[in-house]
């Protein structure tokens, strides 16, 4: 993504390009809309600074965020931004935070309420084989029971235990949590999720689903990286729809 250096000395370059990016990707999901009034959470880890995320402001839309307005906090939930008015949700950071410390690899992670990932989180058996986007995810889905609202630390203990290995954990009741390398490869696994939920939810109004057999999952997942264009993981797709979020407004660059 071309990024554009702030006036502002206060960032570094490698913190100011990390603001511009998490804020393309929040107007990118207002686009979308997969936002859900001033709700829900998209975090990176700030990349040179040990210990420090970016999270959006709460109370602000996420088709209001921009570079400039997004909260640093430590680890630890302290606001790094002294000079920054806005506050961080409680939930959103109970939960991100858990993640960031604990999964070296977890360099970004998204969690929104949009209805088809909910749905489906909320459905006995959970994401099925059932399109070609859910083949993606197969045996690579962890789940977690329902406990209510995320604020309370000692329900980390069994998010991460129930978490495992994997890297997208879907909250049942609630909605998904997916976890990224960077930040377009947590991108492109929750729109590929997305998409995975919004088929299954209108295969299944409409009749019993086809459900594609374990044996044609494992060659379509091994075959997968032929069809992925280069870049990394979702660098080509996030890039194209921050060029599209370009033609509509600018602003989330400030």
């Amino acid at each position: 993504m071309a990024t554009q250096l702030n006036a502002n000395s206060k960032y570094s370059e490698a913190e100011w390009t990390a603001r511009q990016e998490l804020a393309a990707c929040y107007r990118i999901f207002a686009m979308f809309g997969w936002d859900e009034l001033v709700f829900n959470h998209i975090t990176v880890k700030v990349p040179d600074e040990e210990g420090a995320f970016l999270i959006n402001p709460y109370g602000m839309h996420f088709g209001e965020i921009t570079a400039s307005s997004l909260i640093k906090i430590d680890i630890d939930g302290n606001k790094l931004d002294v000079d920054n008015p806005w506050h961080v949700n409680k939930a959103g950071f109970v939960q991100h935070s858990l993640f960031h410390r604990t999964l070296p690899d977890a360099h970004a992670i998204i969690h929104t309420h949009t209805t088809a990932t909910v749905a489906v989180c909320s459905l006995e058996g959970g994401l099925q084989p059932v399109n070609f986007y859910a083949c993606n995810f197969m045996g690579q889905l962890a789940y977690h029971d329902f406990e209510g609202v995320t604020v309370r630390e000692e329900e980390g203990v069994r998010l991460v235990e129930h978490l495992g290995d994997k890297r997208i954990l879907m909250l049942r009741n609630h909605g998904p949590v997916v976890m990224g390398k960077t930040l377009p490869d947590a991108f492109i696994k929750y729109w590929a999720l997305q998409r995975a939920c919004e088929h299954q939810m209108a295969t299944m109004q409409m009749g019993q689903p086809i459900t594609v057999s374990d044996e044609v999952i494992a060659v379509h997942q091994r075959d997968l990286y032929m069809a992925s264009p280069p870049g990394g993981s979702g660098r080509v797709e996030f890039d194209a729809m921050v060029r599209k979020v370009d033609r509509i407004d600018k602003s989330w660059r400030d």
